[in-house]
């Protein structure tokens, strides 16, 4: 992977908390789930613990890869059970990432896109994973009109994307009950509502529409309580964003959700074309019936000293 080289010295250490806790109205004969609960190493981050307990304990654990790179695991418990809790302890330090002062001399647009229609070198031919219409990210002439408005002739690439990540965070309104999971883009641009999952990929499906890469980030954001307040525990939560190629500077983070360049408060586990190649957690259960979910994150900020606990 193109990137900077990873300065020595972390510019921030989190402990990640990620609890996934099912209720079931019967009894589960047979649970099989596959997760992507495992923070994912880089230029930018390095996890230096991680843990995944599963309650009932696991019969049969399998740690691995997928197809873009990140850390996986399939469990199957065959434990009679009426509730299954997941809970995934994590600690990762971050690197610094490029600013704002660093990205404004992009190269344009235009000759990265008409080089991703070449596939010229290595890092374009990585870079055409995220190229194309996915599950959950297609193309059409509405998300490349709404891109244009920035993506004006001869643009600085990355400065475009900064204007595209402030226009959709003025544009849009976050709202939790707008959307669901199978939601069309169409219905986010026109509805003008969504969360977090729903601004990555339409700004995700506004890039690929006017022929540019760009890849779904999933993982945490660090939210801060209100001045004066503690942290409240499980507070936080999955979060996701963008991740938009260039070739100079290599992947550079955007949060559409946060109108922000992405830079040491956010904790990634992975990326992938959308939503579909990353889902925390997934899987078939024998048996259940109707099934309540609750999902508890706490982000917690650790002293930067090499010798402070994990």
């Amino acid at each position: 992977m193109t990137g900077l080289p990873t300065p020595a010295v972390a510019s921030a250490r989190y402990r990640v908390d990620h609890e996934t806790h099912y209720t079931y109205a019967n009894a589960v004969t047979l649970s099989q789930q596959f997760l992507h609960m495992t923070p994912r190493d880089f230029a930018h981050q390095t996890t230096t613990a991680h843990e995944i307990v599963v309650d009932p304990q696991e019969e049969d654990g399998v740690a691995g890869t997928d197809f873009f790179g990140n850390c996986t695991r399939h469990i199957a418990i065959t434990t009679p059970h009426r509730e299954l809790l997941v809970h995934a302890q994590s600690t990762v330090a971050l690197t610094a990432r490029p600013g704002v002062e660093q990205i404004k001399g992009s190269p344009a647009w235009e000759p990265l896109r008409d080089s991703m229609q070449a596939h010229l070198g290595a890092g374009t031919l990585e870079a055409c994973r995220y190229l194309y219409a996915s599950p959950h990210v297609n193309w059409n002439h509405e998300l490349e009109a709404y891109a244009r408005v920035s993506y004006t002739e001869g643009r600085p690439h990355l400065d475009a994307a900064l204007e595209l990540t402030r226009r959709i965070f003025d544009d849009f309104e976050f709202d939790g009950t707008a959307t669901e999971i199978s939601t069309p883009l169409e219905a986010v641009l026109k509805g003008r509502r969504g969360v977090c999952q729903d601004f990555a990929q339409l700004m995700i499906g506004c890039l690929r529409s006017i022929g540019l890469p760009a890849r779904y980030m999933s993982g945490y954001i660090l939210t801060h309580p209100p001045a004066g307040q503690p942290r409240m525990i499980g507070a936080d939560a999955s979060h996701a964003w963008v991740s938009v190629y260039s070739p100079d500077l290599g992947w550079v983070d955007f949060d559409p959700t946060n109108c922000c360049l992405v830079q040491n408060e956010h904790v990634t586990l992975g990326w992938g074309r959308d939503f579909s190649d990353v889902t925390p957690l997934r899987g078939i259960v024998l048996g259940g019936g109707k099934a309540k979910l609750a999902v508890r994150v706490t982000v917690t900020p650790l002293c930067l000293s090499p010798e402070a606990p994990g």
